[in-house]
């Protein structure tokens, strides 16, 4: 007797169940081994990498700032760095009584993170005891409207934008370096990622008006991959619905959540913060920004390709089309999203590269160890 319809239909459902079973534990375990193996090739770069290991025979007190996120995790690898590289640490923040704290300690020399909240009569207080002070700010050239009034007040300017050197050397300071921020490789490293955070393509950021302006001319594209955009704002975008299913909409992810989606994509990409953008500028002079952002280290650093839009330092730090891909326009950053997805090989090459530069060059104890050099060897001064 012949089996009724739905009976047969029971059948059939349990036969594409069954085969869409078997797919998926072919596609997983291949994908598995794929990540694996990539992630065991990685380490064994990692492995002949050599880091600094030098303790400086100094006693810094470093000053973070009481901002909360997004700085509190800068705070914390700084903090972490510093340790292992100096005879003795002494962490406070800009909520503190820093200079009282700096006469009983007496540093051999006082950094301050950012300082936009940092009293100015404290740093006074600090250099009147002949202690000598630096500051590294970190969100230059946008906020130079409130960086005008604090350089001049420290010894040594420390910047990650290099048009800011000769900006701040015009108000009269006479150490003014150039240091971008790094990266800290306990946190932003190749690392193999679950496959519920594996996608094709990731942003990590926040919409300025800008960027969203960008992303509004890919959205049809990106809606069609496996896309993730994590960050505030993003529902500026005139295409929000075309791609809100791809964003992770006000997420704000600390430094591994941030890392996993970084390892977890083929290809991240990278966009730099306009110099004119309309939102939280604070930069009336119009300075350019030139310098990569640190994303461009983090990325790197978790061998992931990276695709980031031009800027004009930036091959100061990777050789582009060797170890970072760059981009123009939105159609050249789709031809190229197009292409490396579809030659795996080159795009791993390359991210292999970029990973290895990164951990070589750009990592937090790199910059440090450049900031002693710069404050306590007068001979490597630029």
């Amino acid at each position: 007797m012949a089996a009724s319809p739905r009976a047969q239909s029971k059948q059939q459902r349990r036969a594409l169940i069954r085969r869409q079973r078997a797919l998926g534990r072919r596609d997983g375990l291949k994908g598995g081994y794929e990540h694996g193996y990539w992630f065991g090739q990685c380490e064994s770069v990692l492995s002949r990498i050599p880091q600094p290991t030098d303790v400086w025979p100094i006693h810094v007190m470093f000053v973070a700032t009481s901002k909360g996120f997004p700085y509190s995790p800068i705070d914390a690898a700084l903090a972490d760095t510093l340790a292992g590289m100096t005879r003795q640490l002494t962490v406070t923040n800009d909520s503190e009584p820093v200079a009282m704290i700096a006469a009983q300690v007496r540093p051999d020399v006082v950094i301050v993170l950012d300082g936009l909240q940092m009293p100015l009569d404290q740093i006074d207080a600090i250099r009147a005891l002949g202690i000598r002070t630096a500051i590294w700010f970190t969100d230059d050239p946008y906020y130079t409207d409130l960086t005008i009034g604090i350089a001049p007040h420290y010894d040594d300017i420390f910047t990650l934008e290099l048009s800011c050197v000769d900006f701040y050397r015009a108000l009269g300071c006479a150490n003014v370096h150039y240091l971008p921020l790094g990266f800290h490789p306990a946190e932003f490293r190749p690392r193999n990622p679950p496959a519920d955070k594996r996608r094709e393509i990731s942003f990590v950021g926040s919409a300025y008006w800008k960027r969203a302006e960008f992303f509004d001319q890919t959205a049809d594209y990106l809606a069609s991959r496996d896309t993730l955009i994590s960050g505030i704002w993003w529902e500026r975008l005139k295409n929000f619905d075309k791609l809100k299913g791809k964003i992770a909409l006000g997420a704000w992810m600390g430094p591994l959540d941030t890392a996993a989606v970084y390892n977890g994509a083929k290809i991240a990409i990278n966009m730099h913060r306009a110099h004119d953008d309309h939102s939280f500028n604070n930069n009336s002079a119009g300075i350019p920004a030139l310098s990569p952002n640190p994303r461009t280290f983090e990325i790197a650093a978790c061998a992931t390709l990276q695709l980031t839009d031009e800027r004009a330092d930036l091959a100061s730090f990777f050789t582009p089309g060797l170890e970072i891909v760059t981009y123009a326009s939105p159609q050249e950053m789709i031809e190229k999203i197009e292409y490396y997805l579809t030659h795996e090989v080159e795009r791993r090459e390359i991210a292999m590269r970029g990973m290895r530069r990164a951990m070589i060059e750009h990592t937090y104890a790199r910059r440090i160890e450049r900031m002693f050099q710069l404050l306590f060897q007068p001979a490597v001064q630029q």
